[in-house]
């Protein structure tokens, strides 16, 4: 059977695993288990993948420590809290200890940040409705703001078991 142009088969041979993860690598920052995962879905060999990712590890192009950074600013910067940053990290492989010091290194103020994102989301006018202060304050636990400082920025009666469910 005689393949025409434009046959998968013929268009060019797979890329190895170093120059996918690369490529990947070239568009944004990406956690080493994202990478694998990407890797394994593209039908790379498990040792071709982690060689690969063992080699842009030591060449400094994949680095878990610098994804994490570049993710906490720029979940951050979108008003999120550091619950919300917790467990997003935590789905990439990073483990707890480095977690907690990296949001600890954070300067960030979350009472400011959960209240400047009450304003951006209802405006600068606060409610004595017992009703539309708890839907506010279910956006900020939404959000990942801690329990703590959602009833500091609301004035709502909120629950810390909402800490665990996050």
């Amino acid at each position: 059977m005689k393949r025409k142009p434009g046959d998968k088969d013929t268009d060019k041979a797979k890329p190895s695993a170093y120059s996918k993860a690369l490529g990947l690598l070239a568009r944004r920052e990406h956690s080493r288990r994202e990478l694998r995962q990407k890797l394994d879905r593209g039908g790379y060999a498990r040792d071709e993948a982690g060689a690969a990712l063992d080699r842009l590890g030591e060449q400094h192009y994949q680095d878990d420590e610098r994804f994490a950074e570049v993710l906490i600013r720029s979940r951050s910067a979108q008003g999120y809290g550091p619950m919300r940053l917790r467990a997003e990290l935590k789905s990439h492989g990073l483990s707890d200890a480095r977690i907690r010091s990296l949001l600890d290194a954070l300067e960030i103020d979350w009472a400011d940040s959960a209240a400047a994102q009450l304003r951006r989301r209802y405006g600068s006018t606060g409610t004595a409705d017992p009703v539309e202060r708890a839907r506010r304050a279910q956006f900020l636990l939404r959000r990942g703001f801690p329990a703590a400082t959602v009833r500091h920025v609301t004035h709502a009666d909120v629950d810390d078991a909402a800490d665990e469910n996050a």
